[in-house]
């Protein structure tokens, strides 16, 4: 193993779980919601014009009460036929399509069982995360909504390295969205965009000088 990088920390929707934009869209056809006028009304929370008052950050630091920002987001949605979205339970429905890459998980467990830090870093809606696999994968776990900070802010890469006993020059950082690997990049982490699981896991591989499929294979 690469004595400079001994740490790994994972995002995890759209990295541990299958594409957003997939996992979103399949939401969007199961509920029937007009895509389109979502993608028209939610734009502003994700451009940077709400500039410091943007909901969606509030929510995310564990701000604002779920059920309240579940009922101001249902307002602004439709269904196609022009209907109501139903609030209640809303954000848990909108993950319902988030599934695992258990390929994902299995190399970030192999990378812990040759020595390698592991963390999860996650931006929440809520913190209904399905955590089953959670403890055979990571050292750590840090969910923006229970520390008060959320990514792209510096402080919470820090501290998520401070858990785990490392710099963050010790330390790879995986993401699929470019501004949060951009932040960790900044901070002398070494950055992965993540884009599918047999490229991370090759590129974990080659970065952390660990050998993952025999590593896997002893394992089995």
């Amino acid at each position: 193993m690469d004595s400079a990088r001994r740490g790994v920390i994972s995002d995890w929707g759209g990295v541990l779980t299958t594409p957003l934009l997939d996992a979103i869209s399949a939401w969007l056809d199961d509920e029937r919601i007009d895509g389109a006028h979502y993608r028209r009304v939610m734009r502003p929370y994700f451009d940077g014009s709400l500039d410091g008052n943007n909901p969606i950050h509030a929510l995310e630091r564990g701000e604002i009460d779920t059920a309240a920002f579940e009922r101001d987001l249902a307002a602004l949605l439709r269904l196609t036929d022009g209907g109501t979205v139903v609030a209640e339970g809303l954000i848990h429905r909108m993950f319902a399509r988030f599934d695992p890459v258990h390929e994902m998980y299995e190399t970030l467990r192999v990378l812990r069982r040759a020595g390698v830090g592991t963390a999860l870093l996650s931006n929440s809606w809520g913190n209904g995360y399905p955590r089953e696999h959670f403890e055979t994968t990571f050292d750590e776990v840090v969910i923006s909504g229970e520390v008060g900070m959320r990514k792209p802010e510096p402080r919470i890469y820090l501290h998520t390295c401070e858990l785990l006993g490392l710099r963050p020059r010790d330390c790879v950082f995986v993401d699929d969205l470019e501004h949060n690997v951009r932040t960790a990049e900044e901070l002398g982490m070494t950055g992965l965009l993540h884009t599918d699981a047999t490229t991370t896991r090759r590129e974990l591989a080659r970065i952390l000088s660990v050998d993952v499929d025999a590593e896997d294979s002893r394992a089995a």
